[in-house]
């Protein structure tokens, strides 16, 4: 396989694996094509070579920039705008971590919490309100878990997750 082949085979495999993820697939192949690109890339080199078009482009580059795993790169002499990924999959994995941690398991901590308010006047909550202290106490400890796999370096989490498996 030449390079050209497998640089998009990566990118329609990095794709499609993060539908499955629940991340937004042109967001993933626009981070893939960042990623194996040598050099930053412009808007327009990134629309010619993923078929998609400004919009798209530029909505997926804001959403990986949010996510902090894409920076833009200015070049002297150039007006346009240029991209380039955090090659580093180790900061990768943990920001993206960090970003998932705060978009969805916070919020169902939150929401959990505020379904703890429940009146139990007459008794009657009191399942509902040990369900919520059980989703509660997974949620958190979930939580606790990939904080400490964001301020983790890889050898000491690798290290623990290997323990865990024997």
């Amino acid at each position: 396989m030449k390079l050209n082949e497998a640089k998009e085979k990566f990118i329609q495999t990095w794709g499609s694996l993060a539908s499955s993820w629940g991340i937004n697939r042109t967001m993933a192949m626009v981070h893939a094509l960042l990623l194996v690109s040598e050099t930053p890339l412009s808007t327009d080199e990134i629309m010619e070579t993923l078929l998609i078009s400004r919009g798209n482009a530029n909505m997926n580059i804001r959403e990986l920039m949010g996510w902090g795993i894409v920076r833009k790169e200015l070049k002297m002499g150039e007006r346009k705008e240029f991209f380039v990924a955090d090659k580093d999959i180790w900061n990768v994995f943990k920001q993206i971590v960090k970003e998932r941690r705060k978009r969805e398991l916070e919020p169902v901590i939150a929401s959990i919490e505020e379904l703890k308010k429940v009146d139990n006047g007459n008794g009657e909550a009191g399942e509902f309100l040990a369900l919520m202290d059980s989703l509660l106490h997974v949620t958190t400890k979930a939580s606790v878990l990939l904080d400490l796999a964001v301020k983790s370096d890889e050898n000491w989490l690798m290290s623990k997750l290997l323990k865990l498996i024997k």
